[in-house]
């Protein structure tokens, strides 16, 4: 069988181990990065495509010799699963394989919010600590976690662990009923209820028709006015707009992103401008950690022998 990955470079900057890769197709082609136009030339011949976040639509299925589709993540809304069900096409994608390096992402991002550790760094910096008349710098509030409550949307395997990690910090979990579902399961709260609720608010849920622009102006207003909102799951799920108007009118306190609508972003990217105040945007490497990256080379692998054999893994359907 021959296989093609498309953006190689979204994974693997030669920093990996890809034996197991490297030997469970007979023939690979690697590219560290496709365009849209180049797509149909590069997979032609090809039975088994790995993308990351290259768009793989019908035009691309109805190549003759496809057979399988790995997405080198676990997200799947750039490929069109309609149209590999009717080509008798199996796509698989790779979960659960960057947890570990998400929920400390996150926590990153919560903790250099409340304890303002960007603004006290610049003031060094800037050499206020050392003209300071004391020996300290307290010019920023500080928070603790302890005590406070984290609201999480989304309890997948990241949700969990996210959930576990604060309540090492002493923080009170609360967990949102699925959007878009009129039921509110034991243990769980109405959205309107966490976003009153939170002190910190962590999304973890897929982008879907039920969650996008699930948190607009309206409940950004919803929430407490010094509330830490934290968005590692995908940018469509924030509107982006009203998040950066809230942030400029102290509505929440503050706000910590790794992904985008668009991305890599255009320069105007609203939520790039330099006058927002108390927001961190990581450029979509929460999930980057060598360790995460090792083991999505070894899964996708693994999915592609488990297919060669017989038994296809973690196959995704359309609906």
């Amino acid at each position: 069988m021959r296989g093609v990955i498309l953006d190689s470079d979204s994974f693997d900057r030669g920093d990996l181990d890809t034996a197991a890769l490297d030997t469970c197709l007979d023939h690979w082609a690697r590219h560290r990065s496709t365009r849209p136009g180049e797509v149909l030339k590069r997979i032609d011949g090809c039975e088994v495509i790995v993308t990351n976040k290259v768009a793989i639509d019908a035009a691309v299925i109805a190549t003759a010799a496809l057979q399988l589709i790995v997405v080198a993540a676990t997200g799947i809304n750039n490929v069109d699963l309609a149209a590999a069900a009717r080509r008798g096409v199996t796509v698989c994608n790779v979960r659960d394989y960057a947890s570990a390096a998400v929920s400390q992402h996150v926590f990153s991002l919560v903790l250099a919010l409340a304890t303002r550790l960007g603004d006290y760094t610049q003031a060094v910096r800037q050499g206020r600590w050392q003209q300071s008349e004391v020996f300290c710098l307290l010019d920023y509030p500080i928070r603790e976690l302890a005590g406070q409550t984290l609201g999480i949307i989304g309890l997948g395997n990241l949700g969990r662990r996210v959930a576990r990690i604060a309540e090492g910090f002493q923080m009170q979990v609360l967990v949102c009923a699925r959007p878009g579902s009129q039921e509110v399961p034991d243990g769980r709260v109405p959205l309107d209820t966490l976003l009153e609720k939170s002190d910190v608010i962590s999304l973890h849920c897929p982008l879907t028709d039920a969650t996008r622009n699930l948190i607009g102006s309206a409940q950004l207003q919803q929430m407490k006015s010094d509330a830490i909102l934290i968005n590692t799951a995908r940018g469509g799920i924030v509107n982006e707009n009203d998040l950066a108007a809230a942030l400029r009118q102290g509505e929440i306190g503050g706000a910590g992103v790794d992904v985008l609508t668009e991305e890599p972003p255009d320069a105007s990217h609203p939520l790039l401008a330099p006058d927002i105040p108390n927001l961190l945007v990581s450029p979509h490497n929460a999930w980057g950690s060598i360790q995460s990256r090792q083991r999505l080379a070894d899964e996708i692998a693994s999915l592609i022998q488990s297919y060669r054999s017989g038994a296809p893994r973690n196959c995704c359907q359309p609906g």
